[in-house]
């Protein structure tokens, strides 16, 4: 099993910045892809961003890229995601997943992934 806790959360203007970081235990995530996925009020789960098992390789939803960076560091089996430029929309609970053998062609499918946090609520001021 995997145990997978979110932290960095919270209440912040538009424009401001916030990094989320996932912590892992159980089990060495150097053999899992990684992603962060949010859901927000009356929406359904989507895709944010998401790494290979190295980092070599990451992906981003158009929503985000060029504002968030994920990254990971397998020898503090943690991962993160820095969001800059926040707005009003990406307010969400923004919860980290893990899955071993996910492809390429489902890293953006949340059915790809075998353990998720309980998730940490990110709320954007306007």
């Amino acid at each position: 099993q995997v145990q997978l806790v979110e932290s960095g959360g919270g209440l912040v203007q538009a424009g401001g910045s916030l990094t989320l970081s996932c912590a892992a235990s159980g089990q060495s995530l150097s053999g899992y892809a990684m992603a962060w996925f949010r859901q927000g009020p009356g929406k359904q789960r989507e895709f944010v961003a998401g790494t290979s098992r190295n980092g070599g390789s990451l992906y981003y939803s158009d929503s985000v890229r060029g504002r968030f960076t994920i990254s990971r560091n397998n020898a503090r089996n943690s991962a993160y995601l820095q969001m800059n430029s926040l707005r009003p929309e990406d307010t969400a609970v923004y919860l980290c997943a893990a899955g071993r053998g996910v492809i390429t062609s489902r890293i953006r499918v949340a059915d790809a992934y075998d353990w998720w946090g309980q998730g940490t609520q990110v709320t954007v001021s306007s």
